[in-house]
């Protein structure tokens, strides 16, 4: 199927859920039993944006924000309350086959395969059920299972896998079909750095090799700044911002971060005159000094300190992003 150059269109998504509205205690449940009040939460508000066909967008939120929703009601499992939302096309609440057929929902902490099972009986399933013929699905497993560097591990009982196998046959199960459009729920949750720098390296690959449109959420920041040249932040269910990465780590970082490791002691007042300072301890300090001063404030530093070592870098992405949900807004 040939997509439009928009694959994901959303324009004011809203999704409201009523629940129970009561006291806590027995007393509170004795009186919502003879009186039951409810109340409506608004998990996801009048979101908005679009993406174009084999972008890779980050979806950036604090935990309750909505990332989680929002990427449900594109796949079709919730329906919006109100809102317009295509995806490759078609509308998601629908559930058409030929749409199933088009996306994947990879959740780091749900899984599909048959827990006692080897991963491979799970995947000849999985291609039974998309209408996939043995031999198709033997190249395409060999083919994902190469990009992925899992072999053996398909044939052994899926409790027996590490956490980081497990989750590439997951990955390998969630894309035998070949989807255009691939949306990404925490795929690292809980890899060690080597599994996540793998998975990360394999869905970059995949990107390059097929086209596809990939829209991923992730509290590990390595994910976003390997993966995603754009992002979308989302907080209480709203937007509040959409725009590229580099972009948004520039205006937000009128600083550079300077690393010190010391021959002495010194006492952290003594940096007070040089910028932030952010760490001191073991003689190693991490200062916060803006862009402009930054040589003036080294050679300061180098004549007025015994050092070792110095490093200058950008202040980390992790600690801007933070910043950002805190306030709730880009500056």
């Amino acid at each position: 199927m040939i997509f439009p150059d928009t694959v994901i269109d959303v324009d004011r998504l809203t999704k409201t859920y009523r629940v129970a509205d009561k006291d806590p205690g027995l007393v509170g449940t004795f009186k919502h039993f003879l009186a039951r009040k409810t109340c409506d939460i608004c998990a996801v508000k009048e979101v908005s944006f679009s993406i174009k066909a084999g972008e890779m967008v980050g979806f950036l939120g604090a935990n309750g924000a909505g990332k989680t929703t929002t990427l449900k009601m594109l796949c079709g499992l919730i329906c919006p309350t109100s809102g317009y939302v295509k995806v490759a096309g078609f509308s998601p609440k629908s559930r058409q086959s030929e749409f199933l057929r088009q996306i994947t929902l990879v959740m780091g902490q749900k899984q599909q395969l048959i827990w006692d099972l080897p991963p491979l009986d799970s995947l000849k399933l999985n291609a039974a059920v998309y209408g996939i013929g043995p031999r198709e699905s033997r190249y395409r497993i060999n083919e994902l299972a190469d990009m992925l560097e899992i072999g053996e591990e398909l044939t052994r009982p899926v409790r027996k896998l590490s956490l980081g196998q497990r989750m590439k046959a997951e990955l390998l199960a969630s894309l035998l079909h070949r989807p255009s459009v691939l949306f990404l729920d925490e795929p690292t949750l809980g890899l060690d750095v080597n599994a996540q720098a793998k998975v990360r390296a394999f869905l970059s690959e995949y990107n390059r090799r097929t086209g596809a449109t990939v829209l991923l959420t992730s509290h590990y920041m390595a994910d976003i700044t390997v993966l995603c040249p754009r992002v979308l932040l989302i907080d209480q269910g709203k937007i509040f911002h959409d725009g590229q990465l580099d972009a948004l780590v520039e205006s937000l970082s009128p600083n550079r971060q300077v690393r010190l490791e010391l021959n002495q002691d010194v006492s952290p007042e003594a940096f007070e005159a040089y910028g932030e300072l952010k760490d001191c301890e073991n003689r190693v300090v991490r200062l916060l000094i803006p862009r402009h001063q930054l040589t003036e404030a080294v050679t300061k530093l180098l004549a007025n300190f015994d050092v070792i070592d110095l490093e200058v870098n950008d202040q980390p992405i992790d600690e801007l992003i933070g910043t950002i949900f805190r306030a709730g807004k880009v500056k």
